[in-house]
């Protein structure tokens, strides 16, 4: 079935061997997609300094949720050499409509807390799917990660490096066209590879 969120075998006997097998999911799908792939050519450095702060959430419930995304956004404020923070969330949110609720709430806080313009939130989710596109287009696996979650970005960051790329605006056609060439199954399994620890 194209559109079924990743299954993982995991004992829940051990919170925190759970949320560092989760951890090290993440890592494998930015390491083996996200760089792999090339899909965004800002993320190998920071990946390999480290500089990436991976927060795993268990708590369900949204008000836990939006104070995190405030509490990692101070995080960042105050510490400038963690480059970007992903929440995860292994166990909540599988339906992507539901997600995109959760997402808009999110992006408004960060609004009325002032913190436009200063960070962003990016969307990845398991059953990831472009308004313009079918469910089990391969172009939507550039967004489709192992678990839910909300990836907080330094715009200024973002803007730093586009000042030194060559035509930016090309990066989300690029990506698709990579994936469809690849195809559905190649990137099912690619995704797939890291979930299981390949």
């Amino acid at each position: 079935m194209h559109g079924a969120i990743p299954t993982r075998s995991i004992s829940w006997g051990d919170m925190n061997h759970i949320e560092q097998e989760i951890i090290h999911h993440t890592r494998q799908w930015v390491s083996q997609v996200v760089i792999g792939m090339g899909f965004c050519p800002f993320a190998a450095k920071p990946f390999q300094e480290d500089r990436i702060r991976y927060v795993v959430l268990t708590d369900g419930s949204l008000q836990h949720l939006l104070e995190r995304v405030i509490r990692e956004a101070y995080h960042l404020d105050e510490h400038p050499d963690t480059e970007t923070t992903l929440i995860l969330l292994p166990d909540q949110y599988p339906d992507f409509l539901d997600y995109l609720d959760v997402l808009d709430l999110a992006e408004q806080l960060l609004i009325d807390q002032d913190y436009e313009g200063i960070y962003q939130i990016a969307s990845f989710h398991p059953l990831y799917q472009f308004a313009d596109t079918a469910p089990d287009d391969p172009a939507n696996y550039t967004n489709r990660s192992p678990y839910p979650m909300l990836h907080l970005i330094r715009e200024a960051s973002i803007t730093r490096v586009l000042e030194h790329y060559p035509d930016p605006e090309s990066i989300p056609e690029r990506n698709r066209a990579l994936t469809r060439e690849k195809g559905l199954v190649a990137m099912m399994a690619l995704r797939e590879a890291c979930l299981s620890g390949q």
